[in-house]
């Protein structure tokens, strides 16, 4: 499938790429997830930034969404100013924007200001996730804890529904990194999100990255939009450097 011309000059999207064909659309689910109904993974692969690279000055991130033969699933812009990127760093709000072959946003992810919550309970990490844009679908909390890095993942009705538990060391200086999904027993595994290794180049010279989300089939549709959501969180919490950050990997304690 090929995508209009109009959204290859507005997002810089390699007019080449090959997009996953349109599913059938279903009266229970959100208008623009029909692709999620028939996916059990996802990568989330972070574009090459040409002026970032030159000037150091951080740039708006921009995201290709893939399933696993490589078909083009989503493509997501960041929405922030200038002066938030470079002065907060990875701690900065920002509005996911992510929209179909067409350019039409199908969600939007909507990060606030928080702090970084390892040795404070207080105004930790969350994200709602918005499909389609306006309409909450579910939302990430972050759980405060002693020596891992704990979330939650909630419907649009804040009940809990699942959990996302990292591991000790989040650097991916030496392989992937990979934070077990869960259901709220902390046993039974639902899926992973993982950082995969880039090698010494990408990760120590640039904060491009590869995330792969997995989950169920047969999970329901909005919870996988919420694991897209928590994957790009996750990104920015452990993985993302800018403004008067200094590393992109942490021991969390």
């Amino acid at each position: 499938m090929n995508q209009p011309p109009t959204a290859i000059t507005a997002y810089g999207l390699n007019p080449n790429s090959l997009w996953m064909p349109l599913p059938p659309s279903f009266a229970i689910c959100p208008p623009g997830l029909e692709y999620l109904t028939q996916l059990d993974w996802l990568l989330i692969h972070q574009k090459y930034e040409i002026l970032e690279l030159i000037t150091s000055f951080e740039t708006a991130n921009k995201y290709e969404v893939r399933n696993r033969l490589g078909e083009m699933v989503y493509f997501a812009t960041e929405e922030n100013n200038f002066c938030v990127r470079n002065c907060l760093g990875s701690l900065r709000p920002f509005t996911m924007v992510i929209s179909n072959h067409v350019g039409q946003q199908v969600i939007h992810l909507v990060r606030p200001f928080r702090c970084d919550g390892c040795c404070c309970p207080c105004c930790l990490q969350e994200l709602e996730i918005q499909a389609p844009p306006g309409l909450p679908v579910g939302y990430i909390q972050q759980l405060w804890h002693p020596c891992l890095p704990k979330f939650v993942i909630q419907n649009e009705a804040h009940r809990d529904v699942l959990k996302i538990i990292g591991p000790f060391i989040t650097s991916a200086c030496f392989g992937n990194v990979v934070f077990e999904v869960t259901a709220l027993d902390e046993k039974t595994s639902v899926g992973k999100i993982s950082k995969q290794w880039g090698g010494i180049l990408q990760e120590f010279f640039t904060d491009v990255d590869f995330l792969g989300i997995s989950f169920p089939l047969d999970l329901d549709v909005k919870m996988k939009a919420v694991m897209l959501g928590a994957g790009f969180l996750l990104d920015f919490i452990f993985f993302e450097a800018g403004g008067n950050d200094n590393e992109r990997y942490s021991v969390w304690f």
